[in-house]
């Protein structure tokens, strides 16, 4: 089974990884940015590393899935395929970020790419506030992150909702983090809720 977590930077997507497939027993697959050799240069000049970064990124999550897919056992994935595509990168061209030619060619090959790998058997949202976003960057102290500004955080949530809403590619489930971080039973409400759904898809 492939469990596929999704949501905006600071959502919890590596803590939620970890915990669930430690209590499923799943292997885990991360999201590693110390291997991302564009990300610094691109949160200091965005409109300069901006393509780059994208094709860097879909690569990576495409190496990822395969590998994932051809080992035929059971995976959380820390961010899927999808979001780069059909999440950060409209945002950053409705921001005059990401040029609209190279926008085209990115999801020319991005399109081409998803029609030939199977989706996640389950699609788990992340969904937090743009509060408790700046409160887990903050809290986690990644240098490269220093210079994300709210507007950017506010308008990828608002993309996420809408993807997350139109999003038809197999079974789904939105979990607010908001309710979750601080609570000493977090993780165990975290489960719980992915569990509950996953039982409905046998």
């Amino acid at each position: 089974m492939h469990i596929a977590l999704a949501g905006n930077i600071g959502a919890g997507k590596t803590y939620a990884t970890y915990i669930l497939s430690q209590a499923l027993r799943f292997e885990a697959a991360y999201e590693d940015d110390k291997e991302n050799p564009f990300l610094m240069d691109f949160y200091q000049d965005m409109v300069r590393w901006a393509f780059p970064m994208q094709i860097y990124l879909l690569n990576r999550r495409l190496e990822t899935t395969l590998a994932l897919q051809r080992s035929q056992k059971d995976f959380v994935q820390d961010r899927t395929l999808y979001e780069d595509a059909e999440v950060f990168a409209p945002v950053l061209r409705e921001m005059d970020i990401l040029p609209a030619r190279e926008y085209q060619v990115y999801k020319a090959l991005f399109d081409k790419i998803a029609s030939l790998v199977k989706p996640p058997d389950l699609l788990v949202y992340l969904r937090a506030s743009v509060p408790t976003l700046v409160d887990q960057i903050l809290a986690r102290g990644r240098p490269y992150e220093e210079n994300i500004s709210l507007e950017y955080l506010r308008r990828l949530n608002q993309a996420y909702e809408a993807w997350y809403a139109s999003y038809e590619r197999g079974p789904k489930m939105a979990i607010s983090m908001d309710e979750l971080y601080g609570r000493e039973d977090g993780p165990t409400q975290l489960v719980d809720q992915v569990v509950r759904r996953v039982v409905t898809l046998f």
